[in-house]
């Protein structure tokens, strides 16, 4: 959607989270595989290809794992080019000779950093949608794509301007505990972006429409869920979201904090699953909603935010330390903000087993959640799981086997296949046992 700074902006401060109306008219035609009962017999115990899908997913995994790590390679390079060539300063003379006030500086100097890093790491972006192409996961045209990744861009400097701003005025006015007090800042800010990410971001890439005048069968269903965990979510916080205008991979996910919270299902999971396979996944996102996911999420960032800051503040001490270096006067030089961007892209790629293992046990809670809340409202939760898994890895090329290193470094999700055997096999019922969550 966006440059790699852009994209890691939002990423932080929407959490992402996850890196997006007006009902219709009348509902769309019926379509047997939405309405359709589980099969009978016993659930799948294990995630299954064809050969050739087979050999599909495990091209398309490792395309996308050499992928991850040439853009995280690619990325640094680029920051230390744009330090080498001193970039920096020249944006920072340019900024400084349009105004005298700093925040119209920043309105200047953040933009030209930006649409640098921009072009120069729009070949891993493009690779990356390539490859969705190819193995058939979008359909989103390349026109479609540039207009997304210029809102993107667009996005992002929303976000950035003021934010760079307030880095540098914090800098500039206590350079010795700047990390302490943008920390402090950052938790109003992460919280106010994540409240409206919903409402204006999202909606700029993808259409919502409310689901149950859509899908009133569904919505139906999907409201005994709801008091089956005692728990109600208003009909007007559920969405189908198209995204079949641009992918054909199935998902769905919770957004949004307090009256923005929503579940979002994609409309080709609601077109490609079953009603026992969608409650199961409404279950598990309405597993996030319920267990508070995002506000433990943003406490847990924001922790590992104050880790992070405050070594990198003693890093940058020793760094900035005596004569100037690459054309940069000092830390709280505009020109500093291309290297303050190679240590947060370093950073994050360093604490991606941390954060993606906090994820994983996330998922891993909302999974057991949503089997507990369609139990008894299905004919088989154990199986109608299973299939929705099935489903989900065969349609999104799911790697069968990502191997231990993979999984702890790039997977927030546990492995489909791990996933899949869990729901075969959870039964606290059957064993007299206490359910976790759904009593």
């Amino acid at each position: 959607m966006d440059s790699r700074v852009s994209t890691l902006l939002i990423g932080i401060f929407l959490l992402a989270s996850t890196l997006l109306a007006q009902p219709a008219p009348t509902p769309p035609p019926a379509q047997p595989t939405a309405v359709a009962a589980p099969t009978a017999g016993p659930a799948p115990a294990g995630f299954h290809l064809t050969p050739e899908k087979l050999a599909q997913a495990i091209a398309y995994a490792r395309a996308r794992y050499r992928l991850h790590f040439v853009a995280f390679a690619w990325s640094c390079a680029v920051f230390l080019a744009i330090i080498a060539l001193r970039l920096g300063p020249r944006f920072r003379d340019r900024a400084e000779s349009v105004s005298r006030r700093r925040f119209w500086q920043a309105a200047v100097f953040v933009p030209l950093l930006f649409i640098t890093d921009g072009v120069l790491e729009l070949p891993t972006d493009a690779w990356g949608h390539y490859l969705a192409r190819f193995y058939g996961q979008s359909v989103q045209g390349w026109g479609s794509w540039f207009w997304d990744q210029a809102k993107g861009l667009l996005v992002g400097l929303v976000i950035a301007i003021p934010l760079v701003w307030l880095l540098y005025a914090i800098l500039r006015k206590s350079p010795r505990r700047w990390w302490l007090w943008f920390w402090l800042a950052l938790l109003p800010i992460l919280v106010f972006l994540i409240f409206i990410s919903p409402l204006v971001v999202e909606p700029l890439f993808f259409e919502f429409t409310p689901l149950a005048p859509a899908h009133p069968d569904l919505a139906q269903a999907i409201e005994k869920v709801t008091i089956r965990a005692g728990q109600r979510i208003p009909p007007e916080r559920m969405f189908a979201m198209n995204a079949s205008s641009k992918y054909n991979s199935i998902n769905a996910y919770v957004s949004g904090l307090g009256v923005s919270r929503r579940v979002v299902v994609w409309d080709t999971t609601i077109a490609k699953a079953t009603i026992p396979q969608t409650l199961f996944v409404f279950g598990h996102e309405m597993g996030h909603y319920v267990l508070g996911h995002v506000r433990k999420t943003i406490a847990f960032l924001w922790a590992l935010l104050f880790v992070l800051l405050a070594s990198g503040a003693w890093i940058l001490a020793r760094l900035f330390r005596g004569p100037e270096r690459w054309g940069i006067r000092g830390i709280s030089d505009w020109a500093s903000l291309p290297v303050l961007f190679l240590g947060v892209t370093i950073a994050g790629e360093l604490a991606s087993p941390i954060v993606n293992g906090y994820s994983r046990a996330q998922e891993h809670q909302a999974d057991v959640f949503g089997l507990e809340a369609i139990h008894g409202l299905v004919p088989d939760s154990s199986r109608a799981a299973a299939e929705a898994f099935q489903l989900l890895g065969e349609t999104n090329l799911s790697d069968p086997d990502p191997g231990p290193f993979i999984t702890l470094w790039i997977y927030d999700h546990p492995p489909l296949a791990d996933r899949l055997r869990f729901a075969s096999e959870y039964d606290p019922w059957g064993k007299g046992e206490e359910p976790r969550y759904v009593k």
